[in-house]
């Protein structure tokens, strides 16, 4: 619902619907309108200056009173979550704000306001916490020669009234209608790799990886009944050396390792063949999609070439004009992040190729492994760019023209537009990309940090939020065989993201992999991008002690929550880095209702429906009805989660009663059904008021389902009798519950199974 003409800069004030969102703000603050009648109304927020700067910081007045969920850069290349109630809480490096005002909306309904900070020209905009509760503007181009002192369009607030889903989806349409530099998750085609599992060789091995290993990796997923359909051969593949002339050349006083730097386009001697130097990592490719099935493989390379850049000098390299540049870390990423002040990237430099010729890089690099059978490329190492701007106009202005270029060969080269965005969290390439659809959501899955398992969840979750308007969120891989697998495998299969796992050659988990992947190698996932509940939005899962994380999905015919205990560690404003902090050992309980599947309506079949849903919980195998409104109680320690399927009800007839569940022993059971229609009979004609009636047969539900394994239903009463095709097949009810089950025990002869219960 639109909030006409609400949102507006007056006497000092930024209202909303007559409501003060922040107070105090300087005559140096000035607005311009920006659309109405659309999901949000909004306002673009700029600022004067008496100089010309590089850098600017101007308050924006006062925000108190208010609770807000902030994605902030808690490190140069990612973003985490942090809540609070006032403006000084906002960390430095805030990128999307999310503000609730109880009952400031028309007739008394909660009000969502949506603060976006822009890239405006040359200069890329973020939010931090002044002095007591300031909110501050903070504009900056990342070049000292590129100086502005006005700026009309740094900030976009939008507001909407009652749906903070819609404010934000709302508000970065908005921006994509004015600014026109980048395009939305829905307007994207989304490469085949995220309806299949895959795997990525990293965890398995780091930059060790060699063809003979990859193969043994895709080799024992195979034999366990889990085959990936796609893997991504990640770091170590390319041809690389540190500025030393020889290995064994001392290197002085220094103790820092030495930073590799691309040396060339083809792969390294661990892929080649002595007895056919041509073939490289073709062979590879070819090994893995005839032998083992796969339908795509991906490899990794920097957005630089590689970590140091491309090596000035490298002999076949020239063309691409590389030269030593050294970062400049920006003020608010310092503040968060201080150890890249010194890290080996920012003491050694990259080899910057220029942005005249990094097209040629691209296109020469994807070209050759597009014929190699290559389908696509994880592009990581994004961020570094904004450091790099001094002398090319600016850190949005280099960015700018690194993506046009990588956008180009990608869609020239990779046609099912493959390609995975990773350590990219600034607005400077967001607010650019149009091309890329899949961006890594968080920070790493880090298999041997055991603080870093729950920040991991909580971060995917409430990153999602932003980053999912503008991409697909990739959950990141991991490790099956790992004492928190199912805590990350469950999150990952509801996650709507990609599903892939980082295991070493026969360290699996195949019970769980099972609950993830079908036998063809194939995922249920859902439709959308998953976050949190809306009652989760502005509590704090991994700092409060006291709040559970509910996240969910949508699938055609269901909705699916996810409860996670991510209490114990966070990232710390004191430290700058992620630490655990007390918590409880007992268990902390939430409630559940079938409306925190905030779209759940969107998954009935009846226009009328009244509310009331059938929920199954994975970790026990119990069905419940939960009326309309009603909450049930969830209870969990930390590193421990739940996953359940809501299945809005059907009412046929007078006491008939059916809901859709899906693959039971599948995290994302709804995935499964496909198709769902209910047709009335002649014998409901014959009920009564308590549904009493004949020996006829009340209804029909028609149903398509993808997969095999244990397929569950609720009934409000034992079906006469249950159809696979136009076969019979038996099938169990738990009359106190409603729970009927039968088996699929094979996958489909084509795309789906056709299932009929009579009742």
């Amino acid at each position: 619902m639109t909030i006409a003409s609400s949102v507006k800069l007056a006497g000092g004030s930024l209202s909303v619907c007559g409501w003060t969102v922040l107070s105090g703000v300087p005559d140096a603050v000035v607005a311009s309108s920006a659309v109405a009648g659309g999901a949000v109304d909004g306002v673009f927020l700029g600022a004067n200056f008496a100089e010309p700067d590089s850098r600017h910081v101007v308050s924006l007045g006062a925000l108190r009173g208010v609770r807000f969920m902030a994605c902030f850069r808690f490190k140069l290349w990612w973003m985490t979550q942090r809540m609070g109630d006032k403006g000084g809480d906002v960390p430095h490096e805030t990128q999307f704000l999310l503000v609730e005002s109880r009952g400031a909306g028309d007739g008394g309904e909660d009000a969502y306001v949506v603060f976006l900070p822009l890239v405006e020209g040359a200069f890329r905009a973020s939010l931090q916490g002044g002095a007591g509760d300031d909110l501050e503007l903070c504009v900056e181009s990342g070049d000292a020669d590129t100086r502005a002192a006005s700026f009309e369009r740094a900030l976009f607030v939008g507001a909407a009234e009652s749906d903070p889903f819609a404010a934000i989806a709302g508000a970065v349409a908005a921006v994509r209608s004015s600014l026109k530099t980048f395009r939305l998750r829905a307007e994207k085609k989304l490469p085949g790799i995220v309806d299949y599992f895959g795997w990525c060789t990293w965890d398995a091995f780091y930059q060790d990886v060699t063809q003979e290993g990859v193969e043994a990796g895709l080799r024992s997923l195979v034999a366990g009944g889990a085959p990936p359909k796609f893997v991504i051969i990640d770091d170590g593949w390319q041809s690389v050396g540190t500025d030393q002339s020889s290995p064994d050349e001392p290197v002085g006083e220094s103790k820092q390792q030495q930073l590799p730097r691309l040396t060339g386009i083809r792969e390294n001697s661990k892929f080649q063949h002595d007895d056919d130097p041509g073939a490289g990592i073709k062979t590879l490719v070819k090994a893995a999609k005839e032998e083992y099935g796969l339908k795509y493989v991906y490899c990794w390379h920097a957005i630089t070439g590689y970590w140091g850049g491309v090596r000035p000098g490298a002999a076949g390299t020239e063309h691409y004009r590389s030269a030593m540049q050294f970062p400049k870390i920006s003020p608010g990423v310092a503040e968060n992040d201080p150890g890249m002040k010194t890290d080996w990237i920012t003491a050694q430099g990259v080899g910057l190729m220029h942005p005249r010729a990094v097209y040629t890089f691209y296109d020469e690099q994807h070209a050759y492994l597009a014929a190699a059978g290559v389908d696509g490329v994880k592009v990581d190492e994004q961020c570094i760019l904004e450091t790099l701007g001094a002398g090319h106009g600016g850190r949005a202005q280099l960015t700018r023209q690194y993506h046009q270029a990588l956008d180009a060969s990608v869609a020239k080269n990779f046609p099912e537009n493959g390609i995975i965005a990773c350590m990219s969290h600034n607005t400077d390439g967001l607010y650019c990309s149009k091309q890329t659809a899949v961006v890594r959501a968080s920070d790493d899955f880090f298999p041997r940090d055991p603080m870093s398992h729950t920040i991991h969840i909580a971060a995917v979750a409430y990153n999602s939020v932003f980053l999912g308007e503008f991409m697909l969120p990739d959950w990141d891989m991991f490790h099956s065989l790992h004492p928190a697998g199912e805590y990350h495998g469950s999150a990952r299969a509801i996650s709507g993201g990609p599903v892939y796992v980082s295991d070493a050659p026969g360290k699996h988990n195949f019970e769980l992999l099972k609950k993830i992947v079908l036998p063809d190698g194939s995922v249920l996932r859902a439709r959308l991008p998953c976050r949190p509940t809306k009652d989760c939005l502005f509590t704090d899962p991994a700092r409060d002690g006291v709040s559970l994380l509910k996240i969910w999905n949508m699938n055609k015919f269901t909705g699916v929550l996810g409860v996670y205990n991510c209490q114990g560690a966070a990232w710390s404003s004191v430290e700058k880095k992620t630490m655990f902090h007390q918590t409880g050992t007992d268990a902390l309980t939430c409630g559940v209702k079938g409306s925190d599947v905030h779209l759940i309506s969107e998954a009935a079949t009846d226009p009328e429906w009244n509310g009331d849903c059938a929920v199954y919980r994975h970790a026990s195998g119990d069905l419940v009805v939960l009326p309309n409104g009603t909450a049930m109680p969830v209870s969990l320690k930390v590193l421990e989660q739940d996953i359940l399927t809501v299945s809005p009800i059907k009412d046929l007839a007078p006491g008939f009663r059916f809901a859709p569940i899906g693959l039971v022993d599948m995290f994302n059971s709804g995935g499964a059904v496909e198709g769902l229609t209910y047709h009335l009979l002649d014998g409901a004609k014959l009920l009564d008021n308590n549904g009493c009636t004949s020996s006829e047969a009340v209804g029909l539900v028609c149903m398509e389902v993808r997969g095999c394994g244990r397929f569950g239903a609720y009934s409000s009463v034992k079906p006469r009798k249950c159809m696979l095709g136009s076969a019979l097949v038996k099938f169990s009810y738990d009359s106190s519950s409603g729970l009927v089950i039968l088996q699929l025990d094979d996958m489909p002869k084509e795309r789906v199974h056709k299932i009929v219960v009579e009742l």
